[in-house]
């Protein structure tokens, strides 16, 4: 029989290594693309050899998609948080506020989500299966978002319409924010942004 605390200790020392590797990972995405990284560099940055993140990570694409789960896990609890009580307009603009939130003081994940390490602005991705999963766990994010639009009298189109508006519309100000592109015109994203989920929070409810 296993003892409890040595499992316990065991768990701990795995979790530990992989946590190193996923962050070692990082900064390679970040120096070098998706395209650019190799499991032998995330190893060497990891202070392991190849053979030993094998052991966490069959590859490279594996250990993006597991950052980024981790990343869309963060969103998810903090669109979840901000949508505990409220009514369903106060919980949208929640959950689109704690959307913008989470990316506009984490640019480094919307960078992840998007593939900008290095890559530019064009489609991305792993594999079919990752991709599959990754998508799912964003519109598990999402949800809370859904839900609001859809509890307020949007039908299931109109509340889907809702929410993909609130991504585009706060990737675009965050992306205009940090590359400085906003300043152009003396606004603030932060502001801008709860300009629009009032708009739309007004808008709620069945449209013809």
């Amino acid at each position: 029989m296993v003892d409890p605390s040595r499992a316990e200790r065991r768990d701990a020392v795995n979790e530990l290594k992989r946590t190193i590797i996923l962050d070692a990972a990082l900064g390679i995405f970040e120096a070098e693309g998706l395209q650019g990284a190799s499991m032998r560099a995330i190893a060497k940055a990891a202070g392991y050899t190849p053979g030993a993140i094998y052991a966490y990570f069959p590859s490279k694409e594996h250990i993006y998609a597991a950052a980024l789960g981790e990343s869309l896990a963060r969103l998810r609890a903090a669109t979840e948080v901000a949508t505990r009580s409220g009514t369903a307009t106060a919980r949208f603009i929640a959950a689109g506020s704690a959307f913008f939130d989470f990316y506009d003081t984490n640019p480094r994940d919307l960078d992840l989500g998007f593939y900008l390490f290095r890559g530019g602005i064009r489609p991305h991705g792993l594999s079919e299966e990752l991709n599959s999963e990754l998508n799912l766990e964003l519109l598990a994010a999402l949800d809370p978002l859904s839900r609001a639009a859809l509890d307020s009298g949007a039908d299931t189109d109109r509340a889907r319409k809702l929410t993909a508006d609130v991504l585009a519309h706060a990737s675009g100000l965050i992306l205009l924010a940090h590359t400085g592109r906003l300043g152009l015109f003396d606004l603030d994203a932060h502001l801008l942004m709860q300009d629009h989920l009032r708009a739309l929070a007004e808008k709620l409810g069945p449209h013809d």
